[in-house]
């Protein structure tokens, strides 16, 4: 289960990693590199992104590589073929992230059974709110696998224990409002932030928007149980490739 899962890791790290993989970019044979290199380097879970055409939450980072793994010939079928993989292979947790259309099309119980038989711990649709997902809800809860739903810094408190009473395994917190890949301050503004989220559920918490470096990790130390990072190994993917990759996830140790 993935939240006891966390809960036993968190017992002998002071905070977790979770990464962020768009499934086929640059190319699938580019991805399992990636994936290889976090999971060597330390990371405790991962997040694999079926490419969407739409990726409404997603900054230009993310936007990019879903173009380009979908420019590439990426589809559902392989990205669930490329997560059967992974999960066999490695031993930490990995979450599906997409939108709502993917399941949508597959048809949200089959997918969350599939998810399921290919090990899957957790799904995060961040465009599906619980008052229109109750037959993703309904498919979550009868596969085991983890709904994971966001809270962000204008969220009032009423929602925020709404959301919190449909959430498993842990809470994604946006860092700041807007989409990924820009400038989060890591200040008070946000530790108060921080402190809300953690009076409306007991569910670890997974912060990110704007992790990008080791002091940011440092700061929510005490205040979340996850630090993600997300599109900043995108970028180092873009600028110096994948061999980038794994000593950059080192450094945030």
């Amino acid at each position: 289960m993935l939240e006891q899962y966390l809960r036993d890791r968190a017992a002998s790290r002071e905070i977790l990693l979770m990464t962020h993989v768009v499934m086929g970019y640059p190319s699938f044979d580019a991805s399992l590199e990636i994936v290889t290199s976090m999971v060597e380097a330390g990371v405790d879970l991962m997040e694999l992104q079926i490419p969407f055409s739409e990726p409404v939450a997603d900054g230009p980072v993310i936007l990019h590589a879903n173009q380009r793994a979908l420019d590439a010939g990426a589809t559902v079928e392989r990205c669930l073929a490329f997560a059967e993989q992974v999960s066999k292979r490695f031993e930490i947790p990995f979450l599906f992230m997409s939108y709502y259309n993917v399941l949508y099309q597959h048809g949200v119980p089959r997918f969350m059974q599939r998810s399921r038989e290919l090990g899957i711990a957790g799904t995060i649709v961040p465009d599906l709110p619980p008052e229109e997902g109750a037959d993703y809800l309904r498919a979550a809860q009868e596969s085991g696998v983890a709904p994971v739903f966001i809270f962000t810094p204008n969220t009032t408190q009423e929602r925020l224990d709404y959301l919190s009473r449909h959430a498993r395994g842990l809470v994604y917190c946006v860092a700041r409002r807007g989409v990924t890949g820009s400038e989060t301050r890591f200040s008070a503004d946000l530790g108060d932030y921080l402190g809300r989220c953690r009076r409306a559920t007991a569910l670890p918490l997974a912060v990110g928007f704007g992790v990008k470096t080791r002091g940011d990790v440092d700061f929510l130390r005490g205040k979340a149980e996850i630090a993600v990072i997300g599109s900043q190994t995108i970028r180092l993917v873009e600028e110096r490739g994948v061999s980038a990759v794994s000593g950059f996830i080192r450094s945030l140790r």
